[in-house]
């Protein structure tokens, strides 16, 4: 999640696949679809001393604050609205983000966690700060966070608040904890600019596998490869590497270096889903879809692990290749390994099967012939040539 450590502005998408938004009486806070809404952007304060402590203020200029009201008498869940900054109660509007794979929790001054809750009224679409206490609520407490712009979209803001928000930090101020979303010196931002920088080495932690590569197969620690059947759902382990089942297309995704995608050769996504594999086992299935908005369940950080690489999900699990007797001989789950047995199903081979070759085109010395039709290209342009290695077809 490093890559929030320029946000000046984010939007909160819940496990639900709803955003946290403002409404409109400047008190409430609840979930919605409509993340397009400026209700759903919530301004980033960095809190001074507190290196690990954020504050997050609403399109009414009102800070997201947790309270010790009961959300419901006799429930757990305390209330979360928006209020007005009161001296001397500063710790009900600070939260501490905690990276959790691909997410954050968020914590408040209590030690809870903002909550998305799910279910019939009044629960539905209802935010509190509380803890997990059952398996099946303990992603409720997960956010996904998108870094957005901030001048356009927070015009209700005087000009003198915003440019002081964009002050430059004073020399000498904190760096972050690496547990925190949030860094202590964060540059300015362009508007509508989704934050991109990453500094961490893409060759120290896993990137190098993949770096030119446009397609590789994966094999597991079996010997037998990360196979897309042919149900174009499933997604298994099959000896055979030479088919274009076990071919997958590698994507970058924009305003990351550690996360990519992989693409099947049906056109599918490898993508860590949430459905148990087998009820009451740990392990969750992994699946081939296409997804009308391409989220973090598609998305994979490499790690490398000596001349292997293990893929992260979200979740903080691992891309796992199954042994063993049916059902889990040959199936494809994403999970934790919690047995020394297992450390090794997590590893992959990585086969690099397709590489981009970029080269620079050569520069013309003669002068260009004017024309009343021409384009206007580049001189400077480089020219792509795609090199293929091995034949799948």
């Amino acid at each position: 999640m490093e890559f929030f450590n320029q946000a000046k502005a984010v939007k909160l998408r819940s496990h639900l696949g709803k955003h946290l938004v403002a409404d409109d009486d400047q008190e409430t806070v609840r979930q919605s679809r409509k993340e397009s809404s400026k209700k759903a952007k919530w301004f980033v304060e960095l809190v001074d001393g507190k290196s690990h402590s954020v504050r997050l203020k609403s399109c009414h200029g009102r800070y997201l604050t947790s309270t010790d009201m009961a959300f419901l008498l006799g429930m757990t869940g305390n209330k979360v609205i928006q209020a007005d900054y009161e001296k001397g109660l500063d710790w009900n509007y600070e939260w501490e983000p905690i990276r959790d794979g691909f997410q954050v929790k968020l914590r408040s001054w209590c030690g809870k966690y903002l909550r998305a809750n799910g279910g019939t009224p009044p629960w539905r679409n209802s935010i509190t700060h509380d803890d997990p206490h059952s398996s099946s609520t303990k992603n409720w407490i997960l956010w996904d966070v998108e870094a957005v712009g901030i001048l356009e979209e927070f015009e209700s803001f005087s000009a003198e608040s915003i440019l002081s928000s964009f002050s430059d930090e004073a020399p000498g101020s904190e760096v972050g904890s690496p547990m925190s979303v949030f860094s202590r010196k964060s540059p300015r931002l362009n508007s509508k600019l989704r934050v991109s920088q990453i500094s961490s080495n893409k060759f120290r932690i896993g990137m190098d596998f993949f770096h030119n590569a446009k397609a590789v197969r994966l094999r597991g620690h079996h010997d037998k490869y990360l196979h897309a059947d042919e149900d174009e759902e499933s997604v298994t382990q099959d000896r055979n590497g030479s088919v274009k089942n076990s071919r997958w297309v590698v994507e970058l995704v924009p305003g990351y270096e550690n996360i990519i995608r992989l693409k099947g050769c049906y056109g599918k996504y490898l993508t860590a889903s949430n459905q148990p594999f087998l009820l009451g086992m740990t392990g969750r299935k992994v699946l081939q879809t296409l997804p009308s908005r391409l989220d973090s369940s598609v998305e994979w950080e490499p790690i490398r692990e000596g001349n292997h690489v293990k893929l992260k999900t979200r979740y903080g699990h691992f891309l796992r290749a199954n042994g063993g007797l049916p059902p889990w001989r040959n199936s494809v789950t994403h999970d934790i390994p919690h047995r020394t047995a297992t450390q090794d199903w997590i590893l992959w081979g990585i086969d690099v099967v397709e590489i981009h070759v970029h080269s620079p085109a050569v520069k013309s010395t003669a002068p260009p012939i004017p024309h009343s039709d021409s384009l206007d290209f580049e001189p400077n342009s480089p020219a792509t040539n795609i090199y293929q290695i091995g034949e799948f077809f």
